[in-house]
């Protein structure tokens, strides 16, 4: 605070300050007074200079060793300083001070403006039937005066009245010009808004395009690594068939080349005998020739045996040289099957080095698939946690616009429907910013686009529809109003959504759901302190009568006498200063689990009006409102919650054509319908931001006044059928939730409080 000009508190000026101790001055030189900051008599102010100068003072030192004066100077320094410092503490007490009594004046003049507010109403109500009387009156003195008086002063207080008329008609238009104006200057503003929030989702929707780009790339670059391993694997397969048929070609080549090798001993040892026998044989001769003039008579007894041996001899060498042949024939035989097994051999030596080779490129690549696989996962991831960031984005944007948030769901088609012959009656676009989101119905060959906060195909299940909204269910926990409603025509599907199909437990709707969800983290939150009580009620607007379905009190004659026009108990609806609601005389239940709860909406299940249509066999003829209110208290901090889920089952809209409604059938459609009516009526002045928005129409707008014009977070589920012949009511439909989506109700604002509050508050209704 030194280097900036010291401001005028309580209209005193920083240009002139009496300084301490009776207006002597602060100089560098000066000698301070010899008590504390707090003993100066005085109003004591600063300005910059004498802060400067305080901070930049030196002491003169006479005698640089007489410690004592040189002690007493600094004593002295430090208290004008202890001054100083005090007097910015004061002046920072002044500023806390002066802007918690502005904060005070602020909530008084706010408390007074809405108190101004209710008592404008109240006064141009009461001036209103003032008005209506005194026309009733004008208009009997009118008729009086026109049987009294001529033509002629007729005609001329006629056109005086036009003149005036006419003046006063000129006089609004300028104002409505100037009203137009200043619109025309808000839109131009909150467009510039829109842009600039478009341009921010633009860049998260580029963002995540590149991801999936490069998630492509990724999975191109896999499927090529996974052809080269199926290429691989493939040869690897042919090497090995290749060798095995090699080994057995070398198996055989072994075993013939032993059978060989034995055949060549056998015929050796057969040549050796026979050798042995033929040097018998000419041991013989030799013998014999020297016989020859001793046996000369006997030569010719032997001659026909010599001839039978030479003939043996021959045949004998004819053998020997053809088993010599045969042996060398083998031998050829045995080398080539060797150089074979050589160049087997060398085959597989190299076999092997490239299937090493093809293995340690297979590991390679099983890294590299690892490592491309570990990337997609994170891009995945990425991608994942981008559409996750992209929600919360459009939510905040949501809340900050203050928009009713809405969600589009389509039932599948009945057994008993048809499918539509021409084409596709229902799509859903899938391009980048309206995947999820988007919806097209044709009708009559022509497309009509809508683009909601959610859109839920027929295949979605209810807990895909109650991932969506848990959030927004643990708002109420957090202090925050809640409002979830389901709005479409009969038989599209509103109460299977909000309440499921009995009996099924996956099938449950988002009312059990969102209680499940509330009671298990009321039961994780008891270690940090909280401790929640809750209340339920619950009633029907049947007729443009309210219906308390939890009342012990009531009987089947309440209904009888409602429906025959008798009246029964009246429930009337009041609005207080803080925003909140209240129906007289409504039931309050206080419940602690989830079997309570679902105890009584069996109950209020059972005694709910339902009836039977040609369009629908089991027709909500009345519209639903189920209330969960919550009541925190953090002992550890004493912090106070108070929120309000409100669960909406709105009756279906039909046309009396389809319908076939006859009696008490035909009006209650009626009745239904004149309160839609008014709800569209509702939104639309909501849309265009008119001054006045006309929720005393229907007993179901007053009611909504809160959720729809008020501080609370606001979702909407449309409901659509698919069958063609609702493709009219289907359109209407979308068309009325577009013009919702688009309306802006405020920001919500959380509901906490400290000890002091009062329990009465807890029973507020919206």
């Amino acid at each position: 605070m030194v280097g900036t000009p010291i401001t005028p508190i309580n209209g005193r000026t920083g240009s002139t300050f009496s300084v301490v101790n009776g207006g002597h001055d602060l100089g560098p030189s000066s000698t301070p007074p010899s008590n504390a900051g707090s003993d100066y008599g005085g109003i004591i102010e600063f300005t910059r200079e004498d802060v400067e100068a305080l901070l930049n003072e030196k002491s003169k030192r006479k005698d640089r060793f007489n410690y004592k004066e040189r002690c007493e100077n600094m004593m002295d320094y430090i208290k004008r300083l202890k001054v100083c410092i005090r007097w910015f503490q004061d002046l920072e007490l002044s500023y806390s001070l002066e802007q918690e009594r502005l904060k005070n004046s602020l909530q008084l003049a706010q408390q007074k403006c809405m108190e101004i507010e209710l008592l404008l109403k109240l006064k141009e109500e009461e001036l209103n039937s003032i008005i209506v009387e005194m026309r009733r009156n004008c208009t009997s003195l009118q008729e009086k005066l026109i049987k009294e008086e001529t033509d002629k002063t007729v005609a001329m207080e006629s056109l005086i009245k036009e003149r005036e008329a006419r003046l006063n008609f000129e006089r609004s238009q300028s104002t409505l010009e100037d009203d137009l104006v200043r619109a025309q200057r808000e839109l131009q503003s909150a467009n510039e808004k829109i842009s600039s929030l478009n341009d921010m989702y633009k860049q998260l929707q580029d963002y995540i395009s590149g991801l999936q780009k490069y998630n492509g790339k990724l999975h191109s670059e896999l499927s090529s690594v996974e052809d080269e391993l199926k290429r691989v694997e493939k040869e690897k397969v042919t090497v090995v068939e290749s060798l095995t048929m090699l080994k057995g070609q070398l198996t055989l080549s072994m075993a013939s080349q032993e059978e060989a090798t034995k055949l060549k001993e056998a015929l050796t040892s057969e040549a050796a005998s026979l050798r042995v026998e033929l040097q018998q044989v000419r041991d013989d001769r030799a013998h014999q020739m020297s016989q020859v003039q001793t046996l000369t008579s006997e030569l010719t007894k032997f001659k026909d045996s010599t001839e039978k041996s030479s003939s043996e001899m021959d045949n004998l060498t004819t053998k020997t040289n053809e088993l010599e042949a045969k042996c060398t024939l083998q031998d050829n035989q045995i080398k080539a099957l060797q150089e074979q097994i050589e160049t087997a051999e060398k085959k597989l030596e190299v076999s092997d080095i490239s299937a090493i080779e093809t293995r340690t490129e297979f590991e390679g690549q099983q890294k590299f698939v690892k490592e491309l696989e570990r990337r997609l996962a994170d891009a995945e991831y990425k991608v994942i946690e981008g559409e996750k960031l992209r929600k919360e984005l459009h939510n905040t944007i949501l809340e900050l616009k203050g928009n009713i948030r809405v969600f589009c769901r389509v039932r599948p088609l009945l057994p008993d429907e048809s499918c539509n012959t021409d084409g596709k009656l229902i799509s859903y676009p899938t391009s980048m910013e309206a995947a999820g989101r988007g919806i097209e119905l044709t009708q009559n060959g022509q497309k009509h686009s809508f683009k909601f906060d959610k859109v839920f195909a027929p295949d979605a299940s209810q807990e895909d529809v109650f991932i969506e909204i848990s959030q927004l269910v643990q708002s109420a926990l957090d202090g925050y109003k809640v409002c979830i409603f389901a709005y479409g025509q009969t038989g599209s599907g509103k109460t299977y959504t909000m309440m499921g199909r009995p009996g099924l437990p996956e099938e449950k709707g988002l009312i059990p759901r969102s209680l499940e969800q509330i009671f298990q983290t009321r039961q994780s939150q008891q270690p940090q302190g909280w401790k929640y009580e809750m209340q339920v009620s619950m009633l029907e607007i049947y007729n443009e009568t309210i219906r308390d379905l939890l009342s012990t009190n009531r009987s089947p004659s309440d209904a009888t006498r409602q429906e025959n026009g008798t009246p029964g108990k009246q429930y009337a609806i009041k609005h207080d200063a803080s925003g909140n609601t209240h129906v007289s005389d409504l039931t309050v239940v206080d419940v602690q689990s989830v079997k309570e709860v679902a105890f009584l909406l069996n109950q209020a299940a059972n005694s709910r009006s339902i009836g039977k249509t040609q369009m629908n066999e089991q027709s909500s003829r009345s519209h639903f409102v189920f209330t969960l209110r919550i009541y925190g208290v953090n002992e550890s901090t004493d912090q106070q919650v108070q929120g309000i889920l409100n669960l909406i089952d709105l009756a279906g809209s039909e046309r009396l054509s389809k319908s076939g409604s006859t009696g008490d059938r035909l009006k209650e459609t009626q009745a239904i319908n004149k309160s839609l009516s008014s709800l569209s009526d509702v939104i639309f002045a909501l849309a265009k931001k008119e001054d006045h928005v006309p929720f005393r129409n229907s007993k179901l707008t007053y009611l909504l006044q809160p959720c729809l014009g008020g501080d609370s977070k606001t979702l909407m589920f449309v409901n659509i059928s698919p069958d063609q012949s609702s493709v009219g009511e289907s359109l209407c439909s979308l068309r009325f939730a577009s013009r919702v989506n688009a309306c802006e109700i405020g920001t919500p604002r959380r509901n906490t409080y400290g000890r002091s509050t009062e329990s009465s508050s807890r029973l507020s209704y919206f």
